[in-house]
């Protein structure tokens, strides 16, 4: 990777997002938590959910990750409060599309994503940058 395509992937708006991560502690009494981990650069993000009537209540999260995991914890973060587990679905799905297929960015609320969208190129960051979503996605499925 060259330096230039370092500043390219690296932009200012990414790592403004990665410098300021919402709900970035864990939960004292979480419904459900998982964490997920990249094997590849070892990335690790817990999530902790309360749900309540079937719609994430309250969010936190550890992200132990390069700055693009951590802009995605941020994008995602800000968008957690209120969503269904369908919700985190379809939006881990269209961000996994936009990045490995060339697909648009995810809908609204995760419209954020498109920050990241230099990534597409970078196949060795795509699963840091999923980490979020995949975490949030197992520990909805824990309050079944």
């Amino acid at each position: 990777m060259s330096e230039t395509d370092l500043i390219k992937l690296y932009s200012q708006r990414i790592l403004a997002l990665a410098a300021d991560i919402p709900h970035a502690e864990r939960l004292p009494a979480p419904t459900a938590s998982a964490t997920r981990r990249s094997p590849l650069c070892g990335s690790t993000v817990t999530v902790d959910l309360v749900v309540e009537n079937g719609r994430i209540a309250e969010f936190g999260q550890e992200v132990r990750a390069c700055a693009l995991g951590q802009a995605s914890a941020a994008i995602a973060g800000a968008q957690m409060i209120g969503r269904t587990g369908e919700d985190l679905t379809r939006a881990r799905d269209q961000l996994a599309a936009m990045l490995q297929q060339g697909g648009p960015i995810p809908v609204a609320p995760f419209d954020g994503y498109e920050t990241l969208s230099p990534a597409r190129d970078y196949k060795n960051r795509h699963a840091s940058i999923l980490l979020v979503l995949e975490a949030a996605i197992d520990a909805f499925s824990k309050t079944a």
